[in-house]
């Protein structure tokens, strides 16, 4: 039976189709009785989708306050909603996205009884580096130190962590070095920490064409074509990454706002080229890199999410033996059929119930 836009089966109310012909006084009173029951049900129902739907759309409008806290580098722009002596839940967005994929994903964790904290990466949003002249770089050790100076800042001494694209990268970066902060990970994608200290390997020409994006944006041509068409190559990647998604020109806009920050193409561009050995990263972070070339384990309770129709990843059914050796405490591996890329934006219910999954797993929060 199809279903209306609020997902409910709706209820048709016909003819009698009976094989007899005209029905009896009798048998059409008890039909016209059920007739009329079920069309008070039907309207009930819709009442009540109605005033669901009211109440859906009034707390959209309602976003939670953005706060600011300063880090040693960073002016972090954030949401923070539930209990503040809520178990605090880091939720990281990636590229090209920001704090709005996580829209979904915090109701059910704020009713268990959770802090969700979701804040801006550097370069996006209202978030800013705070000396005009500092370098405007974004490797992943750096990512995983804006976590750790973020939480230093509210002075959370554990948390757990959860992220997709470069949020889930930054997300592994501290679950893997600091265990003793990050007690638990949700992690899309799986294990997605770079070697940027050998030289990169060959890919297919498959994978390739999947990562135009980061080639492009190696180039000259593509940082001044970033810099000119930002909202239209992060249109296109939405729809190339989540092929499957059919979001809405609203839901684009509610994001693309964050792709104006003025670092936004300084950052994206070190980013991507940082990573196959085309710029210099900090100095500082030398060690952590040469670190995370190594491929140290994740030792947390973690769960793995994949997009069955990433167009970036191509996750395999079952987990690898090198899956399973960076993850020690693996609670779940999940390949979610009908999704891509964006997995917190097309699965928030896989999202929260992953994190309320693992989060029975931590010890001594």
């Amino acid at each position: 039976m199809p279903r209306d836009a609020s997902g409910v089966r709706p209820i048709f109310i016909g003819r009698d189709n009976g094989a007899t012909g005209t029905p009896s006084k009798g048998t059409s009173t008890k039909i016209s009785r059920v007739k009329r029951r079920a069309f008070l049900e039907h309207v009930a129902l819709t009442g009540a989708i109605a005033r669901w739907s009211t109440g859906r759309a009034l707390a959209q409008e309602r976003r939670p306050t953005t706060r600011t806290i300063d880090t040693d580098t960073l002016s972090i722009a954030y949401e923070d909603q539930g209990d503040p002596a809520g178990f605090p839940i880091v939720l990281l967005h990636g590229f090209p996205d920001d704090v709005r994929a996580y829209d979904n994903v915090v109701p059910p964790l704020v009713g268990a009884g959770y802090r969700t904290l979701v804040p801006y990466l550097r370069g996006h949003g209202p978030t800013r580096f705070r000396d005009a002249g500092a370098p405007r770089m974004a490797e992943q050790a750096a990512l995983g130190q804006d976590v750790i100076d973020f939480a230093d800042a509210l002075r959370l001494p554990r948390f757990a962590v959860a992220g997709y694209d470069w949020g889930g990268r930054a997300a592994a970066v501290v679950a893997a070095l600091r265990p003793d902060r990050a007690r638990a990970a949700v992690l899309v994608a799986g294990y997605t920490i770079q070697n940027t200290v050998a030289p990169p390997r060959p890919v297919s020409a498959e994978a390739a064409q999947r990562v135009w994006y980061q080639w492009y944006f190696n180039t000259e041509q593509g940082r001044a074509g970033l810099e000119a068409n930002r909202r239209d190559i992060c249109r296109v990647l939405w729809r190339q990454i989540s092929p499957t998604w059919r979001f809405s020109d609203e839901t684009f806009d509610r994001t693309a706002p964050s792709f104006d920050n003025p670092d936004f193409v300084d950052v994206v561009i070190h980013s991507y080229r940082h990573r196959v050995g085309n710029a210099p990263g900090e100095l500082r972070f030398r060690d952590t890199e040469r670190r995370l070339a190594e491929r140290p384990p994740i030792t947390v309770p973690s769960i793995v999410l994949y997009g069955a129709d990433d167009g970036v990843v191509r996750p395999t059914t079952e987990a690898s033996a090198a899956e399973r050796a960076v993850f020690v405490e693996l609670v779940a591996r999940r390949v979610i059929p009908g999704v891509g890329h964006f997995v917190p934006r097309e699965a928030p219910a896989e999202m929260s119930s992953a994190l309320l999954e693992v989060l029975t797993r931590v010890r001594n929060r």
